[in-house]
């Protein structure tokens, strides 16, 4: 299919956060064919796509002066939890896990986890993401949710003590990273915390065998560190390098407690850290040291974590709280500039999860972007519009949202395949049963 998106404002973020004037963007199948101005694609129209006359596109959408971007990717998620959303609120950490959330995971069945994933894309498309990084329970049907979507997904194991193996592990790797494009597969553990020693151990030699890093959530609470050191004598961080977990890298999903020692590891093994803001504030985990990660070079990525943690699936309020909480942990109203959380809503969040072809707007890269609607109060005046979407941009600023190049969302209506008013009835069906 051929799309062409023209009279377009494009922030490519390909290096640097320049606005491509009036441009478009040429769209073949699932990849971008030319990105410029007017007047270049006037000059490279028959050279790029051989087409005669217009007819031969597919659809040419008029973007009237409305921004192009990529779109963002949100590196840490457990999509089916919007089941849980508001059912499990106000409670500290430990509680809202073992009282609320592990129970009621229980009686989750392989076709609830299936329906309520499709809830959470609903809402990723609206706040302009793309890609998501999803740990949570059946693998296997998480990618056919997001696969019959046409969503973009990269999931990690979430073993533990109680479920998941390494064997299932073993398989999920092999088979989902060679199957739909869409889908792909990392080894992950739900935590230190979690798993016994000769579990991380078997992991740690399974990532030496496949030379895949390990995915997990790490130091997120000051407890959590605690009782690390009481087991190991060391931080989480220190014993999985200890193990040797983390030789082949790793994408830690939280980060909030870590010594000055556990950054100095994670930048010798090239450790990226996805920050969960909003979730973090809501289960008072704490803030993540942003600014400290910067300054060691650290791959950054942002996530929203789950539904029932965070409740809501914006990136939006992500990205502002990444820059707010920053400037606060460190009294400086300087700390963290917009446009490297805008920077790690886009590329960090691709990188940390593995993603290399869908991390800006170029040619030869993936048609996943988004379009954002300038035409309402809060994007003007344009005095700097990358700063614009962090400070003052939400989710009704989006416009449309395409993934592999296909419309997955346009003006309030979703294209997936399924009546979203079908998904709601199912999804709260669930969570009726559990009462």
């Amino acid at each position: 299919m051929n799309i062409r998106l023209y009279h377009a404002n494009i922030l490519a973020m390909a290096s640097g956060f320049d606005l491509i004037e009036d441009g478009e963007i040429w769209i073949h199948d699932s990849e971008i064919l030319f990105v410029g101005t007017a007047e270049e694609a006037k000059r490279n129209y028959g050279m790029v796509l051989n087409l005669l006359d217009d007819d031969d596109w597919d659809r040419e959408i008029d973007l009237k002066g409305d921004v192009v971007m990529p779109g963002f990717k949100d590196a840490h998620t457990h999509s089916a939890m919007t089941f849980l959303r508001s059912a499990a609120d106000d409670m500290p950490l430990a509680d809202w896990l073992t009282k609320q959330v592990f129970p009621r995971e229980a009686l989750l069945t392989e076709d609830d986890v299936y329906i309520a994933t499709k809830l959470a894309i609903l809402e990723y498309l609206t706040s302009g993401i793309t890609t998501i990084c999803e740990m949570y329970l059946h693998p296997n049907t998480i990618a056919k949710a997001t696969e019959d979507c046409g969503f973009r997904c990269v999931q990690c194991g979430g073993m533990n003590n109680f479920s998941q193996s390494i064997e299932e592990q073993r398989e999920w790797f092999g088979s989902l990273n060679n199957g739909d494009p869409l889908t792909s597969f990392r080894l992950g553990l739900h935590a230190e915390y979690t798993n016994s020693r000769e579990l991380m151990e078997k992991t740690a030699e399974l990532s030496h065998e496949l030379q895949a890093p390990v995915y997990l959530h790490c130091s997120e609470t000051e407890n959590e560190v605690a009782a690390c050191k009481e087991r190991y004598g060391l931080t989480p961080t220190e014993f999985l390098d200890s193990i040797g977990l983390l030789d082949y890298g790793s994408t830690f999903f939280h980060g909030v407690h870590v010594t000055d020692h556990d950054i100095e590891i994670m930048k010798e093994h090239k450790v990226a850290v996805v920050t969960n803001p909003a979730s973090n504030v809501k289960l008072a985990s704490g803030i993540a040291p942003i600014s400290k990660y910067i300054k060691a070079g650290i791959t950054l990525g942002i996530g929203t974590d789950g539904p029932a943690s965070n409740n809501c699936l914006d990136m939006f309020r992500e990205m502002f709280l990444v820059t707010g909480l920053a400037k606060l942990l460190e009294k400086d109203a300087s700390a963290v500039d917009a446009l490297q959380v805008l920077d790690m809503a886009v590329k960090g969040g691709a990188h940390a999860i593995g993603l290399s072809d869908c991390d800006c707007l170029a040619k030869g890269k993936k048609a996943d972007l988004i379009v954002i609607d300038m035409k309402q109060p809060n994007m003007q005046p344009v005095n700097n519009l990358a700063k614009n979407i962090v400070y003052s941009g939400s989710k009704s600023n989006v416009r449309l949202t395409m993934v592999n190049g296909r419309v997955l969302y346009e003006d309030g209506k979703f294209f997936i395949g399924e009546d979203p008013e079908y998904i709601y009835g199912a999804v709260q069906k669930i969570i009726d049963r559990m009462r």
